[in-house]
């Protein structure tokens, strides 16, 4: 247990609740055509910008515990930084880190799954998204894994590729397919076989999260594990096809499973060893429950045939159910979090979102914990996610989530509570300009009803963001700040995250005489917005927290 918030001396808190509002993939750049926030019509958020104050806080990189400035942030690591009040090195840098010092190839776990398949003369598959995108995955720890599997001894591998475009290009995928196919052509001999066995799209298959839609996991073990599908010669002659016929961008390509002869290449057997090779945890979950359950524990849809092989997750994906129930390295060990320590004040909390981010205000905003730390004092609420593409519904659930919080803000119960609104970055995740532009504006809807109750109730609201995405929905030239042409005047869409700033407004119409916000000179970062919260809340911030952005006269 950890120690408990010391009251401040100066400020007894906020009478009213006291509210963050995470607007999902909402980040600060320029004004351009690339710009859907900017180019929506959001006069509730443009009157906060304007007449409250406002810092921006960095949400990617180092400040949220990844290897480099040049590594977007997400919303796993943008949640744990917000909850946890601290930064921690996080799944990418863990791993990167594990690879250089030799630690993961002298694991327990790596030694066992090799030793399996060079016991059994079986095949080592490995399974994961396909790019270096460094938000789920990279394709370096994989590349490293393979060499040092044929270091070893192991003679036979399959790689079953989930291809991006998403947190890179949109249409990226030969530029990753290629440059593989040649460096495993170069490892390749008499006595080590290699090959890509199958693949798809990221959105299609295999990588579903927080069990919205098991369709895609089933469409997955159909294709990895089964060899059941469409067949190919080779990933790119896939690629090309599905493109050519369907207009798709990568994330949505169908299955595809590779073949000789009729016979697929890879499918995973008795006797194999199986990695899934994704760092990051929410949408790695699934998979891993399809491979370790077993006969008659698992209901989501027919598995056909269940080999018995070593599973094993690059991370374990939730150190609470122990999900999966072997991996290689081991997850930064969060502790101290916002919420234990509110828990332990006997703050009443609220933590609400809907299915596509309700992991992110629980699990990830609690240090990578699924349960609470107070049954009594925390009520965790979801409000199911529409299964449908987000272009087609770019208001998602925002006005069903809001109407639930107005609720339980005017129950008087929670002192704390803290929404997601997915919009910005679930339909900026499409590519549609158009679409994300309407998600904006949807949700400057709710932030004016949210606002109005906060002034009824005497209340004060944080609005920011995790990272950045709806701010940039087209390829910017870095130098120049400009959206990219091609020779025909178009602009290519992009559907990753962005490295930009996001905004952090102090919404407080009662309370602002008791403290100022500090200046803004570029410092803050997400995990500065615990002790802004426990001091709005009349609480000293815990001294191992970064510091609040307000400070108390």
């Amino acid at each position: 247990m950890s120690a408990k918030l010391e009251k401040l001396n100066n400020f007894e808190g906020v009478k009213g609740p006291v509210l963050t509002i995470v607007m999902d993939g909402v980040g600060i750049a320029p004004a351009t055509e690339a710009n859907a926030v900017a180019g929506a019509y959001t006069p509730t958020l443009d009157m906060l910008m304007s007449k409250y104050p406002m810092v921006q806080l960095k949400a990617h990189g180092t400040a949220v515990g990844l290897p480099s400035d040049d590594d977007m942030g997400n919303s796993e690591v943008g949640h744990n930084a917000l909850g946890a009040g601290q930064v921690f090195a996080q799944g990418a840098k863990l791993v990167s880190q594990s690879i250089e010092s030799g630690k993961m190839f002298a694991s327990a776990t790596w030694q066992e799954l090799v030793a399996n398949v060079k016991t059994n003369a079986s095949t080592l598959h490995f399974l994961g998204l396909f790019s270096d995108g460094n938000v789920h995955s990279h394709i370096d720890h994989l590349k490293a894994m393979i060499v040092q599997a044929k270091a070893e001894g192991v003679s036979k591998v399959r790689i079953h590729i989930l291809i991006d475009g998403r947190d890179v290009g949109e249409t990226s995928a030969l530029d990753y397919i290629e440059p593989f196919e040649a460096f495993i052509a170069d490892l390749k001999d008499t006595s080590f076989d290699i090959c890509i066995a199958s693949g798809g799209g990221r959105m299609k298959i295999t990588m579903d999260r927080y069990e919205a839609d098991w369709s895609m996991v089933e469409r997955g073990w159909q294709t990895h594990v089964l060899g059941e599908g469409r067949q190919f010669a080779s990933a790119k002659e896939a690629v090309l096809a599905y493109r050519a016929e369907l207009g798709v961008i990568d994330q949505d390509l169908p299955p595809f499973v590779i073949a000789e002869n009729g016979n697929p290449v890879g499918t995973v057997n008795d006797g194999d060893s199986v990695i899934f090779y994704n760092f990051r945890g929410d949408r790695s979950i699934e998979i891993s429950k399809t491979f370790e359950a077993a006969e008659g524990e698992f209901d989501k849809f027919d598995r056909k045939r269940v080999p018995n092989v070593i599973y094993a997750g690059m991370l374990e994906y939730d150190g609470d159910l122990h999900i999966p129930h072997k991996y290689l390295v081991s997850p930064p060990e969060i502790t101290n979090t916002m919420s234990e320590y509110l828990a332990n004040a006997g703050v009443n909390q609220l933590a609400i979102s809907e299915t596509q981010k309700y992991g992110h205000v629980t699990y990830f905003w609690n240090g990578n914990k699924s349960g609470k730390f107070s049954e009594e004092l925390e009520t965790y609420i979801e409000i199911p996610s529409d299964v449908v593409p987000f272009e087609q519904r770019p208001w998602m659930k925002c006005a069903e989530i809001t109407d639930k919080l107005i609720e339980c803000m005017e129950s008087g119960k929670y002192q704390y509570l803290r929404v997601n609104f997915p919009n910005g970055d679930m339909v900026g995740h499409t590519g549609s300009l158009l679409a994300t532009r309407c998600s904006m504006e949807a949700l400057d809807l709710q932030l004016a009803r949210i606002l109005k109750v906060v002034d009824a109730l005497g209340g004060v609201a944080l609005i920011t963001a995790d990272h950045g995405n709806a701010d940039e929905m087209y390829e910017v030239d870095k130098k120049t700040g400009m959206p990219k042409a091609d020779k025909n005047g178009n602009f290519k869409a992009k559907t990753s995250h962005t490295l930009n700033p996001v905004p952090c407004i102090v919404y407080d119409n009662f309370y602002s005489d008791k403290y100022t916000v500090k200046a803004d000179n570029g410092s803050f970062g997400l995990s500065n917005v615990a002790a802004t919260m426990v001091n709005l809340l009349g609480y000293a911030a815990p001294k191992m927290w970064d510091e609040s952005i307000i400070e108390i006269k």
